[in-house]
């Protein structure tokens, strides 16, 4: 049997942010009790919690949601809400926000009227997050071990470098979540790419 390849200096390091979190290992439990075989809770969840400890926070920036996605062509519709249901039941504290990755593009032309490709794998998904550094997830396994998801690397998130990903997102998107989400405010620390 061949041992697992060691996780990167940088992977290890997140590893050990989430499994420092309560918060964040019970959500992550909780969204593995949902049986999904292909699923991760990223994006603002882990870009909160390493961005308030590289500024050394002392209490955690509370969280507006929780970004729970997982990929499934199968599935109806409706399973995304059904999942919202039951994960509110299990944490009520938590704003849970379930999506599946496979009907995203259905959403893009219900939302914005754009035609998109469909998405071809949970991967392939997180990839196209507005920000590269909100380009993660994070997945508890069966037997407890924490995987990370990040398509694009973990150095943007790390280095404290906010910068635009136009895989799906436009430049108004992007400036519009810059502001929204007062990063420069929350995280003075960032380098914040402006866009004109």
């Amino acid at each position: 049997m061949t041992a697992s390849p060691q996780p990167s200096p940088l992977t290890q390091r997140l590893i050990d942010m989430v499994s420092s979190s309560a918060e964040l290992m019970a959500a992550l439990s909780a969204a593995r009790s949902l049986g999904l075989q292909n699923w991760c809770i990223g994006a603002g969840a882990v870009r909160t919690l390493v961005w308030d400890a590289l500024h050394g926070h002392a209490s955690p920036t509370p969280l507006a949601d929780v970004d729970l996605v997982y990929f499934a062509p199968d599935a109806p519709p409706q399973r995304d809400a059904e999942l919202e249901a039951r994960l509110r039941q299990l944490m009520p504290a938590l704003e849970w926000e379930v999506t599946n990755q496979a009907h995203v593009h259905s959403w893009f032309m219900r939302e914005f009227g754009r035609e998109v490709a469909p998405l071809l794998s949970l991967e392939d998904g997180v990839a196209t997050w507005p920000e590269y550094a909100t380009c993660i997830g994070v997945t508890l396994a069966a037997d407890d071990a924490i995987q990370v998801t990040a398509p694009h690397g973990l150095e943007d998130l790390f280095e404290l470098r906010v910068r635009h990903n136009p895989a799906r997102a436009d430049v108004h998107t992007y400036r519009h979540r810059v502001v929204s989400k007062r990063f420069a405010q929350r995280w003075p620390l960032l380098a914040i790419e402006s866009l004109q």
